[in-house]
């Protein structure tokens, strides 16, 4: 059984390795042969991130795989969910849309998409934490399970992962990093730019952990609610930042002039990005678990007993 389950994950690891290296060493020639057009954004500590994120999780599922057999605990669809975005977060923070959307606000909106609406559920998906956590000595294992028994942290982790309150925080992240000085601050601070990724992604696992792992059916209610809201406030924000008159984001005049592109008309299709296609995810993840938990329903009806 060891040797099937090595295959299954050594290619992806193998490809998901090879593909970083080759990104990065495509990222640094391009960024030496047109240092004009692709400023130097190229990160050590991403990509360090990445990589021990992406070893972890396949150390961890093998791990499990060999204890209570292949699929078990974490299936092939949550593996191959982790591939799918990982490779999606690599697409956002390493390829050349990284640099391009220092240039361009559409580019950067694009970014925040890819990890809010793409890379987060599919990571929520491929149950980390599990494999993560099978990646441990098996002493720092039980000593985190120890502390994650504790009673503070146990009432923290409830409290964070009530669907309004994970809403509220993805909400609060979006809207203050969209607002002009914080935005403006992030493109000019290579570090206040990794804090406004990592603070969508972070808010964005939570939010769609919540959500994704609605189980009873006063959460699952919130869990709807949220996502609601969560479009609702998302297609306001997009809608304000594609129909305003004026750029809301001067530093992007001369970056992306010097593309050729005109600044309002740049920021208006970045508004677009967050408006349609974004309200659109929201709405349609909610129709699909609607309609999974009404599935869910019906036979657990039908399987209780009339009364008469």
């Amino acid at each position: 059984m060891h040797a099937p389950t090595l295959r299954i994950l050594r290619a992806p690891l193998a490809f998901g390795t090879s593909a970083l290296a080759a990104t990065a060493q495509a990222h640094v020639v391009e960024r030496n042969a047109d240092a004009a057009l692709f400023p130097g954004s190229f990160d050590p500590w991403v990509l360090a991130c990445l990589a021990a994120s992406g070893a972890a999780y396949a150390i961890g599922t093998l791990r499990l795989w060999r204890r209570a057999g292949i699929g078990r605990g974490i299936g092939v669809r949550n593996a191959a969910a982790f591939v799918a975005g990982w490779l999606v977060l690599v697409v956002a923070l390493v390829s050349p849309l990284d640099p391009l959307g220092v240039r361009l606000f559409s580019a950067h909106m694009l970014q925040h998409e890819l990890l809010m609406i793409v890379a987060a559920p599919l990571l929520v998906l491929a149950r980390p934490l599990a494999a993560w956590t099978w990646a441990l000595p098996a002493r720092a294992r039980a000593a985190l399970g120890a502390a994650l028994r504790t009673r503070g942290w146990r009432c923290a982790w409830r409290t964070l992962c009530t669907p309004l309150v994970a809403a509220f925080l993805h909400a609060l992240a979006l809207w203050t990093w969209h607002a002009p000085a914080p935005f403006a601050r992030a493109i000019a601070d290579p570090f206040v730019h990794g804090l406004q990724h990592a603070s969508f992604l972070g808010t964005a696992l939570l939010f769609w952990w919540v959500v994704l792992g609605a189980r009873a059916g006063t959460a699952r209610a919130l869990a709807l609610l949220a996502l609601f809201a969560t479009m609702l406030h998302g297609t306001v924000l997009g809608t304000l930042i594609a129909l305003s008159p004026h750029p809301w984001y001067p530093a992007y005049g001369a970056t992306s002039a010097a593309l050729g592109i005109d600044a309002l008309r740049d920021q208006q299709l970045g508004g677009l990005l967050m408006w349609v296609p974004g309200g659109l995810a929201y709405v349609g993840v909610g129709i699909a678990l609607a309609a999974r938990w009404l599935d869910q329903r019906v036979p657990a009806a039908r399987a209780r007993p009339s009364a008469t």
